[in-house]
């Protein structure tokens, strides 16, 4: 089956669900727990694709996020692969 690309609404429903949910994680410290109900509307909205790349890009703005507050450490990162 061809996919088809995501109609504006459906973007948006999908983006306002991403939203809902990460404004969820950040109020429970990035535990899942209490937020499996907007997780599952996230998925259910959004094409599989963007779910993964929506949840790596929060990662990164995490990650990146924590190195501006707290800047780059370089013996903690030595000798981790």
């Amino acid at each position: 089956a061809k996919m088809a690309a995501p109609t504006m609404a459906e973007r948006k429903a999908c983006w306002a669900a991403r939203d809902e949910l990460w404004q969820c994680l950040d109020g429970h410290g990035d535990q899942p727990a209490g937020c499996e109900q907007l997780r599952r509307l996230f998925e259910e909205r959004c094409p599989q694709q963007w779910v993964k790349y929506f949840d790596k890009r929060r990662d990164f703005l995490k990650y990146k996020k924590k190195l501006e507050t707290e800047g780059y450490h370089p013996s903690e990162a030595a000798g981790k692969s």
